[in-house]
């Protein structure tokens, strides 16, 4: 196993950098950019690739085969597991669990207790060859214990409604609620109504 630490990174006590997996990988390497911080109880498996500024808090798992951006924030309790492609300024909250083979863009946001799904089929003699997790686009904004399924595409900039389960795909700009879930407005017909902004996400709408 080979570390390539950045400068300037944090490290707290009982962080693991560069766990081996049981399977076998074509490099063992394990690069982290500068200027991370690594919370106590976080492991890190060798063979991913991460950019400057991650962050994590405790007890995270980042497994093998990633390829994570800058300035991502990964909080308490959240698994993020091999094959992944995660963008830069994604925020995973805590207690998340992102499956094999997701694809998460820039500036993503999930909120506590997020579960994502890439299994199909499971128990079957052939899962292992189905597994897709979802593809979750630039912006999207994910609720507190929304489940994802395998093969999704949510669009850029949705909103997904807390504890939503999402089974087909969202398109951009649009606000899904239930399950399985349903569009029920778009993000420009959303209403603040603590009266600091009148249309929340403004900025977002393209």
């Amino acid at each position: 196993m080979n570390l390539e630490l950045g400068d300037g990174c944090i490290t707290d006590p009982r962080v693991t950098l560069g766990q081996l997996s049981g399977r076998r990988l074509e490099t063992a390497t394990l690069r982290i950019g500068p200027s991370a911080y690594l919370r106590s109880g976080t492991v890190i498996y060798a063979g991913s690739v991460i950019g400057s500024h991650l962050q994590t808090g405790h007890n995270v798992v980042i497994r093998e085969q990633n390829e994570i951006g800058d300035h991502v924030s990964i909080w308490n309790n959240t698994t993020v597991d091999y094959g992944c492609v995660i963008g830069s300024r994604v925020k995973l909250h805590t207690n998340v669990y992102v499956a094999q083979f997701t694809i998460i863009e820039d500036d993503v946001f999930m909120a506590p207790g997020v579960t994502i799904a890439n299994d199909p089929h499971p128990g079957c003699a052939f899962s292992a060859q189905c597994m897709r997790g979802p593809h979750i686009k630039q912006g999207a904004q994910i609720g507190v214990n929304v489940t994802i399924l395998p093969f999704v595409t949510i669009g850029e900039r949705a909103l997904i409604g807390a504890g939503s389960v999402v089974t087909r795909d969202v398109p951009a700009d649009v606000v899904v609620v239930g399950n399985p879930a349903r569009i029920v407005r778009t993000i420009d017909q959303l209403r603040c109504h603590t009266g600091h902004t009148d249309k929340p996400y403004q900025e977002r709408v393209s």
